[in-house]
């Protein structure tokens, strides 16, 4: 009996060590954590209220002032032109949306706002002037694009957060912006974008995808908040952030009932291609 006892004990404080080291690795920041209280319960249009089929393109400005007038935060992508100007775009190719060979880097910013947005009149617009037409009346999650790996789009974008005076976070897929950010901007709220990677085609067979599902590398990056997809709502590690602290977004819903599915479980919703103010 006393051996099965001192096991027993072994086996308690095995699994006590297991769940502090989880809790260590997982947990998001824990001190100065920035003020997120204007996106709590928020709507979040996806790429500003767009209409890709009837002439509101994604990341357009009138993208973005249709968001505004419905009263939704904005999430909106950005990158860099060849000349280093903050540019808001999704793809790193120019095809889908512009009709046009390359990568977006491989043009500079005049040439970019040359390119017509889904044949529409509508162009690339810059960061800078996104921000002057949104101007602080809605909340704003930027996305940062790292398909190229380098930090200096997260520079250039805060250069000019730095003078922007309403609300905004950062979130991005690569946590080595998220690095940047506890580096050189730890005031602003910061986001850990992931999901269920091995679920998605893109990412199958890439070990470090498989990793980065679980959010190890919260230890060194120590998030705000999550932005998880939606569909995989019940990730383990994401509740686990959630019982830590972590505020949570969820991504992207695409109708009422994809909604349904997930309404009541997350602080903050991105969403495209219908009203939800409709449905929350």
């Amino acid at each position: 009996m006393a051996k099965l006892k001192k096991t027993l004990k072994i086996i308690v404080i095995i699994i006590c060590a297991l769940c502090l080291l989880v809790a260590f690795l997982l947990a998001p920041r824990m001190f100065n954590r920035p003020d997120m209280s204007a996106f709590m319960g928020m709507n979040i249009a996806h790429r500003g209220y767009h209409d890709n089929e009837n002439g509101i393109p994604e990341n357009s400005l009138p993208s973005f002032e249709a968001a505004i007038e419905k009263g939704f935060a904005i999430e909106l992508d950005i990158q860099l032109s060849s000349d280093g100007v903050a540019m808001v775009f999704h793809d790193a190719d120019l095809d889908r949306v512009c009709g046009v060979e390359g990568k977006i880097w491989d043009y500079t910013a005049a040439q970019l706002q040359q390119m017509k947005l889904f044949d529409t009149d509508e162009t690339i617009p810059t960061f800078e002037e996104t921000l002057a037409l949104i101007d602080g009346r809605v909340p704003l999650l930027v996305e940062y694009k790292m398909d190229r790996v380098d930090t200096a789009v997260c520079a250039a974008g805060q250069a000019l957060l730095d003078n922007y005076s309403g609300e905004y976070a950062m979130q991005c897929f690569d946590p080595r912006a998220l690095l940047w950010y506890k580096k050189n901007a730890p005031q602003v709220a910061r986001g850990q974008l992931a999901e269920e990677f091995w679920d998605n085609e893109k990412y199958d067979g890439k070990a470090l995808y498989l990793v980065l599902t679980y959010m190890p590398e919260n230890v060194a990056t120590r998030p705000d908040f999550i932005s998880y997809k939606a569909v995989h709502k019940d990730n383990i590690s994401l509740n686990i952030c959630r019982l830590l602290g972590a505020k949570t977004a969820c991504y992207t819903l695409k109708n009422a009932e994809e909604l349904a599915y997930v309404n009541g479980e997350f602080d903050m919703y991105i969403f495209d291609s219908f009203d939800i103010s409709q449905h929350r």
